[in-house]
């Protein structure tokens, strides 16, 4: 809050039972509190559902995820030295592929992450698109040659999803994830603007300065989530999103041999993250302890969900403005 955040939610699941705290306001016009059942838009969370279903599907003989991305997806994944039959959907899931991520490109992250998004916050983005974004730059690295966090690896991932599938990602999730362990905060929105209620308002600066007087606070609750699409669009609450978290950890989604896989990390060393696992990362606080989840990003909206590797200290809390992060309530709760 002393960093300027209109308001913070958070809960925690752990020996002791649950508890919910929050400061600030949901509503900056009508100073309505936050809510423990408000949902939010979760951003980069979504990668981990992502590679959830994959894993899933791999374990069912359906893909493997040492198939190239070209086999899935023929001829998209090409251009100024991108080639989609070096790339593996292991790497897509790592960020070891060395895609160039669509949100890092000048022109789109104006229209749909800077002030043209009060122009365009309910432009439809399909897949294709956001991929042919990326498409115009040159990669990062060769594939499984560095590691960078790029987003169109996990619309990528949606994609092959959809291939596999037969229908589209978000319908998997629903069906393998959400609906079997009664996710009812939880959605992946496609193109609907709105948000489910409980909710509050979210507030951006758009990328100008926060600490500028004279920056505005926009609020930006409502905006086309195809923006993200398989890298972000989600949107849960802090209940659901411990449970997913706990349900994954302890095994009860996947086979142990996935549960081998999703864990194996490759080096991060960027932001206290020691290693970057498939749609989970693993964390070292500065007491020592270890967490493991994912945080994310999207207009107006920060969130985290955390996890001690059993999955018996759980924590997930939203800054509805997304200029503020949690990292020091990440500290606090399990190093306090």
């Amino acid at each position: 809050m002393r960093a300027g955040a209109p308001g913070v939610l958070v809960q925690v699941r752990d020996r002791h039972g649950v508890w919910n705290g929050s400061a600030g306001v949901a509503d900056r016009t009508t100073g309505r509190e936050r809510g423990a059942r408000d949902r939010y838009r979760v951003g980069s969370v979504t990668k981990t559902f992502v590679a959830t279903v994959l894993l899933q599907m791999e374990a069912e003989g359906r893909l493997d995820l040492d198939d190239s991305v070209e086999k899935w997806l023929p001829g998209t994944v090409r251009g100024h030295g991108h080639d989609g039959r070096r790339i593996t959907l292991r790497q897509l899931l790592n960020h070891t592929s060395g895609v160039y991520s669509f949100t890092s490109d000048p022109d789109f992250a104006q229209k749909a992450l800077g002030p043209g998004f009060l122009r365009h916050r309910y432009d439809t983005w399909t897949p294709e698109q956001l991929v042919a974004v990326a498409m115009r730059h040159e990669p990062d690295f060769a594939p499984g040659q560095g590691w960078n966090y790029s987003n169109t690896n996990y619309v990528l991932a949606g994609m092959v999803i959809e291939k596999a599938a037969g229908r589209p990602y978000g319908a998997e999730i629903e069906r393998r994830i959400l609906r079997p362990l009664g996710l009812r905060a939880t959605s992946v929105p496609g193109t609907s603007a709105a948000m489910p209620r409980p909710s509050g308002r979210a507030y951006s600066t758009l990328g100008a300065d926060p600490n500028d007087p004279a920056t505005p606070v926009h609020d930006v609750t409502e905006l086309n989530p195809s923006l993200a699409g398989a890298a972000g669009e989600m949107v849960s609450d802090n209940a659901d999103l411990q449970k997913f978290l706990r349900a994954l950890l302890t095994g009860r989604l996947l086979p142990r041999e996935q549960m081998r896989e999703l864990t194996t990390t490759v080096p991060v060393g960027q932001g206290g993250v020691r290693g970057y696992g498939l749609g989970v990362y693993v964390q070292e606080l500065s007491c020592g302890e270890k967490v493991w989840g994912h945080s994310g990003g999207i207009h107006g909206s920060a969130s985290v969900v955390a996890a001690t590797r059993d999955g018996r200290h759980t924590m997930a809390g939203n800054v509805n403005g997304d200029w503020v992060g949690l990292d020091r309530v990440l500290e606090a709760e399990f190093c306090g």
